[in-house]
């Protein structure tokens, strides 16, 4: 038996949560509302549209419609039209904020300015500018992930939509931030990121969104003038813009604005995690989903500032002339932070991936300035400003220690395993391999080091949890996602990204991550349906999986999502252990 796909075989309890391992047949008629839809599909054409995780249609005439007349909406801006894919009514690339080009770089984001007639809102706006991706030289890399990276351009504030129906009934909102730390990414990059399956198979409505990035949206230039006071934290102010667009147009999209979930993976959970401590999103979401995204503490005032001056001299500019940053190409300002970062920004020797980090390094990210953000969210508590917003929070088994990259790693010996844990942990160098040895122990020498390099991600997870529970006012639910994929010979294992096309049931839309397949589906049926209850009542918990109880720093209950899901108290209490203080 391959020990990949047993690793997550934590309990001897496991055997008392048995379940299901295919989920039933979804029913595949789609239910139409409003007279456009009726217009648009006939009820008899929807009945025949079969529905697979990640399908992309079946290809026969009329899975995809577009016309002038619907399905339009009209926003508080004007109307949009978008289009109907099997079913489900999307909308594209909706400015929910005017372009941040010129006069508007800098600032906090600009109300949109009304547009006469109906404006098309068919394909995905502008995303924020960014440095290239690095992950493109990869082959391999590029395989699984199949990015789309769209276009760049300053005027990027806007929003996505896909809708079982627009109007009428009020459905709950699950909004999407994307990943890519507070630097990187958008809300096209990744197929995962398609929201027409969970709208389909939850009658949710299901929105993304991009927003500024990097020097764009988080350079601090408040010490050059009283213009920039919230500069440094542009980009969360940008998701606060969408979310009021949410609360004042979803219901004409079939939403409810009293139930929205915000949820997002890496970079995108950090961005749930400061809403949680954010005056100026209080009111504006209902529950909230951190995916391998854990950031306790943000930005300090002081790293920002450093980081600024040096990208403010780097450019030539000074506080006299710092009015000329406005119109420099964006391009420039790119490549100046890029060349910063790479000059002054650097990783000792032997660290592993953790979030811990953040407030102390010189990068991109929402900070501390005592007004759009008071205090770090969940250190050293959680935020009562969220106390009444019911968590889930998470992380993968292997996140970025994998073999993606580099096959020859699998042939790790005992002795380097050895070698690279003592270069982390010292001292305490056998008794963490003991511990972690105890969990799995048929593991390979590298599939243990990828156990103790993801067990700092871990670790802020369950301090994030912890930090939650003891509000005392709404529950957390803590997952461990393990299922290994079997594409590249199953190299890339539980990686950093790897739960998001379960969340969304888009397994099959992204075969290149998942290999596709029965297990893969069951699976997204699973976390899925998971996540549209929770969006829908608070909680989690549906029948085709073990019962979900909420978190208690004294029990720590897991779910763990597998082939086989099951649920234990503190899978991992011994390795966590181990590594404490570290």
């Amino acid at each position: 038996m391959n020990p990949r796909r047993t690793r997550a075989n934590v309990s001897a309890d496991e055997s008392q949560c048995t379940l299901q391992r295919r989920a039933a047949l979804r029913k595949t008629a789609v239910l139409l509302g409003g007279l456009a839809s009726a217009a648009l599909l006939p009820a008899t054409a929807a009945e025949k549209t079969p529905h697979r995780s990640g399908a992309a249609g079946d290809g026969r005439k009329g899975s995809l419609i577009a016309t002038d007349g619907a399905p339009i909406v009209n926003t508080g801006s004007g109307k949009v039209v978008g289009y109907l894919r099997n079913g489900i009514q999307t909308f594209k690339g909706i400015p929910y904020a005017e372009s941040t080009e010129g006069a508007n770089r800098f600032v906090p984001p600009v109300k949109v300015k009304a547009w006469t007639g109906v404006r098309s809102s068919r394909q995905y706006g502008s995303v924020a500018p960014q440095a290239p991706r690095q992950g493109w030289a990869n082959d391999e890399e590029a395989f699984m992930f199949s990015w789309d990276d769209g276009v760049q351009g300053e005027d990027c504030l806007r929003i996505n939509v896909w809708s079982p129906s627009v109007g009428g009934k009020k459905r709950p909102v699950m909004v999407w931030l994307h990943g890519g730390g507070f630097s990187a990414g958008s809300g096209q990059e990744l197929k995962s990121y398609d929201g027409e399956n969970l709208a389909r198979r939850g009658d949710v409505v299901v929105v993304s969104l991009n927003h500024r990035l990097n020097v764009l949206g988080h350079l601090n230039l408040a010490q050059y003038g009283d213009r920039y006071a919230s500069s440094a934290n542009l980009g969360m102010l940008d998701i606060v813009a969408a979310l009021q667009w949410v609360r004042d147009n979803i219901e004409g999209f079939g939403g409810d604005p009293s139930a929205v979930t915000v949820f997002g993976q890496s970079g995108g959970g950090g961005k749930v995690g400061a809403l949680m401590g954010m005056p100026g999103a209080v009111g504006l979401f209902h529950r909230a989903i951190v995916e391998s995204g854990s950031m306790l503490r943000l930005g300090s005032e002081d790293k920002s500032r450093q980081l600024a001056d040096l990208i403010v001299a780097e450019l030539g500019l000074s506080p006299a002339t710092i009015h000329e940053i406005q119109t420099l190409p964006y391009e420039k300002l790119i490549q100046a932070s890029t060349k910063i970062l790479r000059e002054h920004a650097s990783t000792p020797e032997g660290t592993l991936p953790n979030f811990r980090r953040i407030a102390d390094s010189l990068g991109f990210a929402p900070i501390v300035d005592g007004s759009v953000l008071p205090a770090h969210p969940f250190d050293p508590q959680a935020s009562m400003l969220s106390a009444d917003v019911p968590m889930i929070i998470g992380s993968t088994l292997n996140e970025f220690i994998t073999a993606m990259n580099h096959p020859e790693v699998e042939k790790m010996t005992e002795a380097e395993l050895e070698q690279k844990v003592r270069g982390v942990y010292g001292d305490r160098t056998t008794k963490v391999i003991e511990a972690f040895k105890q969990r799995s122990p048929h593991a390979s020498p590298f599939d243990l080091w990828s156990h103790i390099g993801a067990a700092g991600i871990r670790q802020s997870a369950i301090a994030q949890a912890a930090a939650k529970a003891a509000l005392g006012k709404a529950p957390a639910y803590l997952y461990w996602f393990a299922w290994q994929t079997p594409i590249l010979n199953g190299r890339p294992r539980a990686f950093h990204c790897a739960e998001i096309p379960f969340v969304f049931d888009n397994t099959d839309r992204c075969e290149n991550m998942t290999g596709g397949g029965p297990d893969a589906r069951a699976l997204a049926a699973i976390m899925s349906d998971a996540w549209i209850q929770f969006a829908r009542t608070g909680n989690p918990n549906h029948p085709r999986m073990p019962r979900w109880h909420a978190f208690s720093p004294d029990r720590k209950q897991t779910m763990i999502f597998d082939n086989k899901s099951i649920h234990v108290n503190g899978p991992d209490d011994a390795e966590q252990d181990s590594i404490a203080g570290a």
